[in-house]
């Protein structure tokens, strides 16, 4: 399973945006700049977040772009859904009892990875962006101790 850079980089302009907004319409182009993300790019995605009713833009001068909703109610899969990323498991259609084998049945592993899209979409709808912006969000990619190689053998880290 892999998300995209697509609905990846939705998720990071919108925590930009709700952590820099304050009530005032933010340039995408100072969201493409702090975030490192192609301008253009990331006019198409927000174009694609306008349309889904998640952002709202504000014209003229000190014009941008506003959250359309509080942070505390938008939710990254709301996000991820909005820019046309469905997170898929597996190669199977989604709702069709087709496998995708070649007699069209199902792999044994099917219902393995049928659920866990299930579980990355619940744990996503249950996150916000207000969990992000303000560090709810409890990761231990920083905390596990990574090994080091020292002659081709991993050795713990100090």
């Amino acid at each position: 399973m892999r998300l995209s850079t697509k609905g990846r980089y939705a998720v990071m302009a919108m925590v930009d945006l709700a952590a820099t907004s304050n009530g005032s319409p933010v340039a995408l182009a100072d969201i493409a700049e702090r975030q490192e993300i192609s301008l253009s790019y990331l006019e198409q995605l927000f174009a694609k977040l306008r349309k889904g009713g998640l952002v709202r833009s504000v014209r003229g001068p000190g014009g941008g772009y506003l959250l359309a909703h509080p942070a505390d109610a938008t939710r990254v899969a709301d996000i991820i859904l909005a820019v046309d990323e469905p997170i898929r498991t597996t190669r199977c259609a989604n709702g069709t009892p087709q496998g995708c084998r070649t007699n069209r049945s199902r792999c044994l592993t099917h219902d393995l990875w049928e659920e866990l899209g299930n579980q990355i979409h619940m744990y996503l709808s249950s996150v916000t962006v207000a969990d992000v912006v303000q560090r709810r969000v409890i990761g231990t990619s920083g905390l596990v101790p990574v090994p080091r190689l020292v002659d081709g053998a991993a050795v713990a880290a100090e």
